[in-house]
């Protein structure tokens, strides 16, 4: 397992650009393994999509994962890896900051409509040197200000900075099924629960039992997409039913699974 709970895996290679060709560039893959890229970052935003296949971003600050109809927002100068399932048709956006002044300065998972799904789809057709004068230049403004516009959804895992918390995060990450209390925790990692527990708010934002509840139903997300039973994936994620698995699954994402993956 790597640092971020993903088998090693091969690596695909980062594109060398000297520059930006447009203020917004596109680039087309289909990628049949599973594959990660090094840890690296680029002086451009980047937005990481997939039309089918689920993506991940892991960076120091935590992991964001975007199944279909999501994508990652990823700041310029952000140094992270993107993972990505088997099978995915990856699309990726490279912006200019000035063209993106607008978005805050962080890792995001946005909503991707049915409309910006089939910009993307349009734009990664179109030359590299695309006339920016020209229709396909309005092409791209629209695409921008629909990503503008685009809703952010809770689809991350915030990473503690704290070297005893981080140790326990990377285990359950490694293993989501992993169901010791934060009590035996605090007895493997030489801390009391309560100090643990202060410190998993204040680095997080969320509880122990919350972070891990979502880390497992982000887990989920990956063997759901591709069509495993939600029963197998309920047991594999730590979850002792079916129902108990669907009522924290709809909980977090105001969906069951079924209706989450319709689309």
């Amino acid at each position: 397992m790597s640092p971020n709970g993903q088998n090693l895996l091969p690596e695909r290679a980062v594109p060398r650009l000297p520059h930006l060709p447009r203020p917004l560039y596109a680039r087309t893959e289909s990628l049949a393994r599973a594959v990660s890229t090094p840890r690296h970052s680029h002086p451009w935003v980047q937005l990481s999509y997939a039309l089918e296949g689920v993506l991940h971003v892991h960076s120091a600050a935590g992991s964001f994962v975007a199944p279909p109809q999501r994508a990652i927002w990823i700041p310029a100068d952000l140094e992270h890896e993107v993972v990505s399932s088997p099978g995915t048709e990856m699309r990726s956006l490279y912006i200019d900051c000035a063209t993106s002044a607008w978005a805050p300065p962080r890792c995001r998972v946005l909503e991707i409509d049915n409309l910006s799904r089939e910009l993307i789809r349009r734009f990664c057709e179109l030359p590299v040197e695309y006339d920016e004068g020209g229709a396909d230049g309005r092409l791209a403004q629209v695409l921008l200000d629909q990503l503008r516009a685009a809703r952010e959804v809770g689809l991350s895992l915030p990473l503690p900075q704290d070297a005893r918390l981080l140790r326990l995060c990377r285990a359950l990450q490694a293993q989501p099924d992993d169901s010791r209390s934060l009590m035996q925790w605090s007895q493997a990692l030489g801390a009391s629960e309560k100090t643990l527990s202060r410190l998993f708010l204040r680095d997080t934002g969320l509880t122990f039992r919350a972070w891990r509840q979502r880390l497992r139903l982000l887990a989920a997300l990956e063997p759901l997409q591709r069509g495993d039973r939600v029963t197998d994936v309920a047991l594999t994620c730590g979850y002792d039913s079916t129902s108990a698995f669907i009522a924290a699954f709809r909980q977090q994402f105001g969906e069951t699974p079924g209706e989450f993956f319709r689309d």
